[in-house]
């Protein structure tokens, strides 16, 4: 298998360079011209978002956070530059750029009453430019969900080739997949800061949508300036980086006493100091009716099925952040630091089976977290750019399991001297300080060809610990990792072509005290693995928004603490545990195309991923109330996904996705076997993951309906998930295997703007056909649901 992995790889590797080389053929010089500068409002602020474009051509681009745009790669000759924005007066410029020549062009935009409908934007978004890059990414504008109580999960979960499966309502756990492969797989970040290190009370799942402008997907093949050990993906989440004062502020309340408040907002002061703050509160009785529950009728002496309230499952959440510092200085492009605080309190309802339910369980923590990130362009010499950050934080939770009785699904209980999740009663203590750094630098060798290189230290150390039994950890345990890449990326035929070649490396150490039996005594155990990944990116534009893209990456994921150590009550350690690592491949093309006021974009894509060492939770030993992660299985994964989107104006956006994945058993003999039987289900299906599922979402909004400077606007969501076995298909007969079946569930909101866009208030129905929804094992989720949002946004 080694050796048929080792060709593989070769294989891939050699036809990748071989069409490169091809291309390359092509590359011819040609002198260019450069027109770059900056887009103003009348108070002499930058302005982002700002469309400049040549007249009369399809070729523009979008200013940045500050208000700075560059017109690259144009031939010599005259030209009429324009610049539009909603809510100002359009303004242009004619200009003659000779070969060579970088032009500087500054535009000052005055406020205009301008029928909204009508300005017309030739650029790309941040969106656009992301799904045309070279990786594989799906890009996603949160900005009409704003007025939505969608948190992040629910966003990204219409994304294609993403499942978010959550195992019930508010704050419960969830299971994230990308192309099929999930858990600790997929990375996280925010702002390109991975959302681990601000604790593990932070969650994607009580994230309001308002704290991202936007996010990208990225999917198997991860860059190297997110110094990430993903394997299967990561997700980016980009927050509002522009320097412009701002305020949004929204509260929300729905069914099963759901609220969801969040605030953010920036301030500029006259010396240039930024102050940056985001506050969000989530709190949710999760009291949803489980319909169809198991349980004893002493009338009719037999179980019964009967529809039962959830009556343990209560969840609060609350993180604030604050960010100080400067931007646009000769020493620092930007400097911040900041300090954040976040808590949750959770009551636990369920495990991983819903036929056991829990009364008295709960799970507190808190978190927090001190950041500093600095960023310069063109240090010491033009065309070195460097970025910055380190962070020192704390993580903390209690598990309390004490309450002495068995629960069932009608409130009812029984005394007994146990706990409910394990033997004995207890109250496990978790504390994880970290510290964290990052340093990311990159060079332009010349136009056409750069260099990134980025280093990354992570160091936590872990301390669990049961205060029924002791005050403090005995044993605690050190984890840290050490993850560099280095990147060189070349642009070829006026930036038709692009490829990346990319290496890691991924170094973890472990530091844990072991008992010694024979002499009593503990002893410090250190281990050291390394690892090598490498892996390449292309995209060749064959004209215009046409373009297709390839790319591949031998990858490793190192292992997590919680993994290595356990969790202290339900989890034991594994100090014996390897990382995980994956040959991923994707192959995909892209076509975009406007006709007037329609705007269509369509991707399909074909994915590849074959995993070897896959950590899996397992029953440990004889205990059926305890499990450890081990390496122990082989996944094989290849699939297909489609994206359609089509808008008209602002008054229709209509987006269609649907994705097909493979995931096999590819192990075929088990871990600790003499190599002579077969696993039963090698070669069977995943089972309890999709393999075909799909969204639609549809959008229809009018400005100045309802009062000028408002916007009506309507949203209809639907997602389809085929059936799936929920255990191995290999197992039992046909008529008796366990399956989930077919879901189809449909969401719908209206909302209406007024003042631009000031003041917002909408009402929302998720799952309004009521109809049956299951995610994880079966769990349930809730039902049929209502939600009335205010928001308040002004800049």
């Amino acid at each position: 298998m080694l050796l048929k992995n080792m060709r593989l790889e070769r294989y891939l590797m050699t036809g990748l360079l071989a069409v490169f080389h091809l291309w390359s053929a092509e590359l011819y010089a040609q002198n260019t011209a450069t027109i770059s500068g900056y887009a103003k409002s009348g108070n002499n602020s930058g302005l982002p978002g700002v469309s400049v474009a040549i007249k009369g051509t399809t070729t523009g681009t979008f200013t940045d956070e500050s208000g700075f745009f560059a017109l690259k790669n144009l031939k010599p000759g005259n030209y009429t530059i324009e610049a539009s924005f909603i809510g100002y007066e359009k303004a242009s410029s004619a200009v003659t750029v000779k070969a060579g020549q970088n032009l500087t062009l500054n535009f000052n935009l005055k406020e205009s009453q301008t029928d909204l409908s009508e300005v017309r934007v030739y650029g790309k978004t941040e969106s656009q430019k992301a799904r045309e890059q070279a990786f594989t990414v799906n890009a996603i504008e949160t900005k009409q969900y704003a007025n939505t109580t969608a948190d992040l999960n629910l966003v990204l979960n219409k994304t294609a080739g993403v499942r978010v499966r959550e195992e019930g309502g508010m704050g419960s756990d969830f299971n994230f997949s990308i192309n099929g492969l999930s858990g600790k797989a997929v990375k996280f970040f925010i702002d390109g800061v991975p959302m681990e290190i601000m604790g593990s009370t932070m969650s994607l799942n009580n994230i309001p949508v308002n704290l991202a402008e936007r996010m990208e997907v990225y999917k198997g093949v991860v860059p190297v300036d997110l110094g990430s050990d993903a394997l299967g993906g990561a997700v980016n989440i980009i927050t509002n980086q522009g320097v412009s004062n701002y305020l949004d502020a929204s509260y929300s309340y729905g069914s099963f006493n759901t609220h969801r408040t969040a605030l953010t907002g920036q301030i500029t002061s006259k010396k240039g100091l930024i102050v940056k703050g985001s506050l969000f509160y989530n709190y949710s009785d999760n009291n949803y009716l489980m319909k169809g529950m198991e349980i004893w009728d002493e009338t009719e002496y037999k179980y019964v099925n009967r529809d039962f309230r959830r009556f343990h499952d209560r969840y609060m959440s609350v993180m604030g952040q604050l960010e100080a510092g400067v931007v646009n200085k000769k020493w620092a492009d930007v400097l911040f630091a900041g300090v954040s605080y976040s808590a949750n309190d959770q009551h636990i309802q369920t495990g991983t089976r819903q036929d056991v339910v829990y009364g008295g369980v709960t799970k507190n923590g808190n978190a927090f977290n001190t950041t500093l990130r600095y960023k310069k362009d063109d240090l010491f010499t033009k065309g070195l750019n460097v970025n910055l950050f380190a962070s020192r934080s704390v993580d903390s939770y209690i598990v309390t399991d004490t309450t002495g009785y068995k629960y069932y699904w009608d409130g009812s209980r029984v005394r007994t001297s146990l706990g409910e999740i394990n033997a004995a009663k207890s109250v496990t203590n978790i504390n994880r300080p970290r510290t964290f750094s990052r340093m990311n630098l990159s060079y332009g060798l010349s136009k056409n060809h750069s260099i990134n290189l980025n280093y990354t230290f992570d160091h936590l150390r872990n301390e669990n610990y049961d205060e029924l039994i002791t005050d403090h950890a005995d044993i605690p345990g050190i984890l840290s990792k050490h993850i560099v890449g280095l990147a060189y990326q070349h642009n070829l035929l006026e930036d038709r072509l692009t490829y990346t070649l990319f290496g890691k490396y991924y170094g973890i150490g472990v530091q844990q005290s072991r008992y010694v039996s024979a002499t009593g005594e503990y002893s410090q155990a250190n281990d050291f693995q390394s690892n090598y990944g490498y892996g390449v990116a292309s995209r060749y534009k064959l004209k215009g928004d046409l373009g297709v893209k390839v790319s591949y990456e031998k990858a490793y994921r190192l292992q997590e603490v919680g993994e290595m150590f356990g969790n202290g009550y339900t989890v034991v350690a594994n100090l014996e545990l390897k990382p995980e690592s994956s040959q991923n491949f994707n192959l995909g093309a892209y076509y975009g195309f406007r006709v007037n006021k329609h705007k269509v974009f369509l991707e399909v894509s074909w994915f590849y991923r074959q995993a070897n060492d896959f950590i899996y939770s397992v029953v440990y030993r004889s205990n059926s109330s305890v499990s450890r992660f081990e390496n122990t299985s082989k996944v094989k994964i290849d699939g297909l996904e489609g994206d359609i989107k089509y808008t008209y104006g602002d008054l229709v956006n209509f987006n269609l996705n649907v994705s097909y994945q493979n995931a096999i058993n590819n192990t075929k003999y088990s871990v600790g076997s003499s190599g002579n039987n077969i696993e039963a289900t090698y070669l069977n299906k995943i089972p309890n993951q999709p393999w075909l599922f799909g969204n639609a979402d549809l959008m229809i909004g009018k400005n100045d309906l309802i009062g000028k400077n408002s916007r009506l606007q309507f949203n209809l969501g639907s997602q389809y998930v085929h059936w799936f076995y929920l255990t191995w298909e290999a197992f039992g007969n046909k008529a008796g295997k366990s399956i989930i079946p077919d879901q189809f569930v449909h969401n719908a909101s209206v909302s209406n703007s007024w003042k631009n866009g000031m003041y917002n208030i909408s009402v929302e129905c998720k799952n309004f056909t009521d109809n049956l929804a299951y995610d994880n094992f079966r769990l349930q989720k809730p039902g049929r649901s209502y939600a009335v949002k205010l928001r308040y946004f002004i800049r």
